[in-house]
């Protein structure tokens, strides 16, 4: 298989539904289907105004320096998905709730990890069910090429799961799809099979402004831009300095990973969510009311031990020690 060719033999058509059914009964709870090349069904957009709105987003929002150091988000590949297969001519997209009804405790004394990491690492449940379906679907045909992605390359995740119909780009950047809110991790496999397009989803934000007035820093610039800068998220989880920024230290409410602010007031994950069925993402013991003064002062030997196949291990301890270490300074 040679992913890199750009003239493959054009493999048999292989049935979307079969796909889809595939996909779901690998446990994922949504999929759709996005044509890389522009789609030709009467009465569908195309894919090409749709890559050049997304190519524009992307394109001021790096002007604007709202990456701050995630340098990763200017790979040119991020705007040409055929920098990433050079064959792929659709992609296919899914998505898996992860939600669980766990409440965080009240008191200032405890910290506050993002939903996301509760459970096992999200990276390695998707790749394992994507890479099923990638060799599902180069076996039912000579010729079928099939690459899996879960956020682990530069895919832009958010605009091919909108194109495919999972759900929307939301205010506050996250996908929010009907049924299950924005509780979902995404992913994709890219093929080579010229396969039929679902309808990109429509947006359903509306007047909404929640998130926008929820967010204690400020982060979300205007609707459906994030300023990484100013975005908790991003200081608790990519922030390598030894001190956070005081514009961030003394808002952090005590959250030591991640932020889910402008979740939990979203009005469609107030009244969509529903508890995953996927038993991997049930919390970890400890990471749902785990104490500000623990993590504080958390050796490595105890974040290696407190942490295992966890997606919070990119937090390493000294960042997680200093997290919490500001939280408990604006207590």
């Amino acid at each position: 298989m040679d992913l890199n060719s750009p003239t493959p033999v054009a493999p048999p058509a292989v049935d979307c539904a079969s796909i889809k059914q595939t996909a779901l009964d690998l446990g994922f709870h949504k999929v759709g289907i996005a044509a890389v090349v522009p789609a030709q069904t009467t009465g569908s957009p195309t894919a090409k105004p749709l890559d050049a709105a997304s190519d524009e987003a992307l394109n001021r929002w790096l002007a604007q320096g709202y990456q701050a150091e995630m340098d990763w988000m200017k790979n040119p590949k991020r705007q040409d998905i055929h920098r990433v297969m050079p064959t792929a001519k659709s992609v296919i997209c899914v998505a898996m709730n992860y939600y669980t009804p766990h409440v965080r405790p009240d008191g200032e004394e405890y910290a506050k990890i993002s939903r996301y990491g509760w459970g096992r690492d999200y990276h390695k449940v998707m790749h394992k069910k994507l890479k099923a379906l990638a060799s599902w679907l180069e076996a039912q045909a000579e010729g079928v090429q099939a690459r899996p992605y879960a956020d682990t390359g530069p895919v832009q995740d958010k605009v091919w799961a909108e194109r495919a119909g999972i759900g929307w780009i939301a205010k506050n950047s996250n996908v929010i799809t009907r049924e299950y809110g924005s509780w979902v991790f995404l992913g994709e496999v890219l093929t080579n099979l010229e396969l039929a397009s679902d309808r990109p989803h429509t947006q359903h934000c509306g007047t909404c402004t929640r998130c926008i007035e929820a967010c204690p820093t400020g982060a979300i610039a205007q609707p459906f831009v994030v300023d990484a800068n100013r975005c908790i998220a991003y200081h608790t989880i990519e922030n390598r300095a030894e001190e956070l920024p005081e514009a961030i230290a003394p808002q952090l409410q005590g959250w030591v990973a991640g932020c889910d602010i402008c979740q939990d007031v979203c009005p469609w994950n107030q009244r969509f969510a529903q508890p995953t069925d996927v038993a991997e993402f049930q919390p970890y013991p400890q990471n749902v009311s785990p104490k500000l003064t623990e993590l504080a002062e958390l050796s490595d030997e105890e974040w290696d031990q407190r942490f295992p196949a966890s997606a919070l291990r990119r937090i390493k301890p000294a960042m997680l020690r200093r997290n919490a270490r500001a939280s408990l300074g604006d207590c």
